[in-house]
């Protein structure tokens, strides 16, 4: 199987509600593994720290301090795959998303280089990005929170 097939089987999955697909062939095995359906956020808001003695006195930082906003109504999407995630296909282009913009499906949101491969991730879902959870040129793990998209 050649890279053109790869991607071509990539694209195919991605779009066609299949879950998972293996094949294995006599010289390598491949499986895709998606997440088709929107993930909802139920309880991912941290407990305040408990104050415990430190060695150095220094006071906390005030993002700290600020109040944590609930995130249980939230959609969160998440990588299909492994590879690193770029905001935009090159450093000189805009990014393709940013806080407070309103996606729908279709729109490209990031995209994920696996392999050499560039992939582009689009939304499945119609809503406003709320946060940006990965920063840009950092490896994210299959089903790794990438956004939180306030739906609409």
């Amino acid at each position: 199987m050649d890279i053109k097939q790869i991607q071509d089987l990539i694209r195919f999955v991605a779009k066609s509600g299949v879950n998972e697909v293996s094949i294995e062939q006599s010289d390598f095995k491949i499986t895709i593994k998606t997440n088709q359906t929107p993930t909802y956020v139920t309880a991912t808001v941290p407990q305040p720290a408990v104050e415990q003695p430190a060695a150095n006195n220094a006071p906390a930082p005030a993002a700290e301090a600020a109040p944590v906003a609930d995130t249980s109504h939230y959609i969160t999407i998440k990588s299909p795959m492994i590879g690193t995630f770029y905001r935009s296909s090159t450093p000189e282009k805009p990014m393709f998303v940013n806080v407070g913009d309103e996606i729908k499906p279709g729109s490209v949101l990031c995209i994920i280089e696996a392999m050499k491969l560039f992939n582009e991730i689009e939304s499945e879902v119609s809503g406003r990005i709320v946060k940006i959870l990965v920063d840009n040129a950092s490896p994210v793990e299959y089903d790794q929170p990438l956004f939180l998209v306030e739906p609409m």
